[in-house]
């Protein structure tokens, strides 16, 4: 398989669980926004999982783009991640419709975690591939944001049992670190060599 095959399965998948995600959203019970009250919980967790599968897609995509070869490996971490990814619509309905309840917030963090390990997992499969000074080396660096995350998640997911709206609230965090690019990664993509501080 080509990368170019692994990134457009990869594509579609993302782009169905988004679908499933907004099948899962029902129409209020009455025609005044007071309606939506209920729902809210539901909406916060569909745009937290929304942004997050958004991101996904964006940090594959430009992974793709830096990437030279893929190998059995390869395709097999990709799948590992997608499993991890077809859980986030179950997790997010599960958390909307339980908000104040510890035990599917939580869940819902360890399956963030879980998707991030898998996407480490993916590169670190990729960089076995690839030279020390590729443009994939350069474009992942030392991957703190990545390391990070994952802390922020084991955090969230103990905090869980304290505050659910201080565990959501942290997975919000993370996301909006993610909703900035990566320079380093938007460098190699455009082909600008990498500066002192990189």
């Amino acid at each position: 398989m080509t990368k170019g095959r692994l990134e457009a399965f990869t594509d579609g998948v993302i782009a169905i669980l988004i679908t499933i995600m907004v099948l899962e959203l029902h129409v209020p019970e009455g025609p005044h926004l007071s309606d939506l009250r209920p729902q809210v919980p539901t909406l916060l967790s569909y745009l937290l999982s929304f942004v997050f599968l958004a991101i996904y897609w964006n940090n594959h995509h430009h992974l793709m783009q830096v990437v030279e070869r893929v190998d059995g490996a390869v395709l097999w971490a990709n799948m590992h991640l997608l499993f991890w990814l077809s859980l986030i619509p179950w997790v997010t309905v599960w958390m909307g419709h339980n908000a104040r309840q510890h035990a599917p917030v939580a869940v819902y963090g360890v399956v963030l975690l879980a998707s991030g390990v898998a996407y480490l997992v993916l590169t670190r499969a990729l960089l076995r591939l690839h030279a020390p000074d590729s443009r994939l080396a350069l474009a992942l660096g030392a991957d703190w944001k990545g390391k990070l995350s994952a802390l922020a998640y084991v955090v969230a997911v103990a905090l869980a049992a304290v505050s659910t709206w201080v565990a959501f609230a942290v997975y919000v965090a993370v996301a909006i670190v993610w909703l900035v690019p990566d320079p380093r990664m938007s460098r190699v993509v455009a082909g600008v060599p990498a500066g002192p501080a990189d």
